[in-house]
């Protein structure tokens, strides 16, 4: 349940260290080679990163964090210190064992208080920058710092929305802050399915998530459908650690719908990137339908158009629907997997959706 970051993040972070190590060179060192100097911040800079982001000694990253914010302050600098110092000494000496580097061993290994300085003020910046990303999502974050919707944008999405059930009981036999762990654990691994499929994961509304993606996006290779689904097996994947933590395995609903939308930057002291339009809000009331109809996950009629299912995945016609807020009644279909039971006759498999119905061997 970590927050590793994906190979593109790896080499953001990779890039943006070599860079402090270079100016860290034009600033200070003079005439020295810049490519020690990067080497250098690499060897500094990355397990700091490593560790920041949960990639490495994770039980003594958690164990950090709850502890008081004073004793946590002071032994997040003395561990920096500790993981700077030593990545200082390793970059020292490969650098003199293949000859870039003629100065004494104590000279190359021994961390001095300017690099140190350098050092965690630069790492500083890269995890605030990282955290900033984390908070707002990647595909808002670089919204709001392009101003690319400044001014309102008409645009296609698709929208996930996944409820957890049974969240109420949950926090009553439990406590709120048992039902809040619950709930983190969750969503945190909602992201490595959401992530995987490139979608973005909008907000948080109680005890549902809203993830998105840009029609194209979200319709290639059915990426919205099989987000969902990977979000279920690895519940299914992981359910003894769910039994074990927390008593009780994770059931969802999920709906998904997509159509024309405007997004817009909002707010004067906080800025948000939201969308206004029939389609959130049918997406939202679709996920209110599972539970009339007694099904995990719907999806619209027009959003199932614009796809090919993957092959372990059916869908099941269930006719039009009226949903609340709403005039026109929504063509609904439902989405299971192989194996699953089901009472409507599902269509067949790796085909776009038709409005004929016919049932899928057995």
């Amino acid at each position: 349940m970590g927050r590793v970051p994906s190979a593109f993040s790896w080499v953001f972070i990779a890039v943006f260290i070599a860079a402090t190590g270079f100016a860290y060179n034009f600033i200070f060192a003079g005439p020295a080679h810049p490519a020690i100097a990067v080497v250098y911040a690499l060897f500094c800079g990355m397990p700091l990163v490593a560790f920041e982001r949960g990639a490495i000694l994770p039980r003594l990253y958690h164990w950090m964090h709850r502890l008081p914010t004073p004793v946590y302050v002071i032994v997040a600098l003395v561990l920096d210190f500790i993981l700077i110092s030593v990545g200082f000494a390793a970059a020292g000496t490969v650098l003199k064992s293949v000859g870039l580097m003629s100065a004494t061993w104590s000279e190359v290994t021994m961390l001095p208080a300017r690099v140190l300085i350098y050092a965690l003020t630069m790492t500083a910046i890269l995890i605030l920058v990282l955290r900033v990303r984390e908070l707002l999502g990647r595909d808002i974050f670089l919204s709001l710092l392009t101003a690319r919707y400044r001014k309102p944008v008409a645009e296609e999405r698709v929208f996930l929305f996944v409820d957890l059930v049974g969240s109420t009981s949950f926090a009553e036999e439990f406590g709120d802050l048992r039902a809040q762990q619950y709930l983190a654990s969750l969503f945190s691994d909602f992201a490595r399915s959401v992530r995987r499929h490139k979608g973005a994961i909008d907000d948080y509304v109680g005890d549902a998530a809203i993830i998105t993606w840009p029609m194209a996006r979200g319709v290639k290779d059915a990426r919205c459908v099989r987000c969902i689904f990977d979000i279920f097996d690895d519940i299914k994947t992981h359910e003894a650690m769910w039994l074990q933590t927390y008593g009780r395995v994770p059931q969802l609903r999920a709906s998904l719908h997509g159509g024309p939308i405007i997004t817009a930057e909002i707010g004067v002291d906080h800025h948000k990137i939201t969308y206004f339009g029939d389609t959130v809000n049918t997406a939202a009331r679709l996920e209110s339908l599972c539970k009339v109809l007694d099904k995990r996950i719907l999806m619209s009629t027009d959003l199932a158009r614009r796809m090919t299912l993957p092959g372990n995945v059916l869908a099941e016609d269930l006719g039009e629907h009226a949903v609340k807020g709403r005039d026109q009644t929504v063509g609904v279909v439902a989405l299971r997997g192989l194996g699953e039971e089901t009472s409507v006759a599902p269509l067949g498999r790796n085909e776009r959706f038709r409005s004929s119905v016919r049932t899928a061997p057995a």
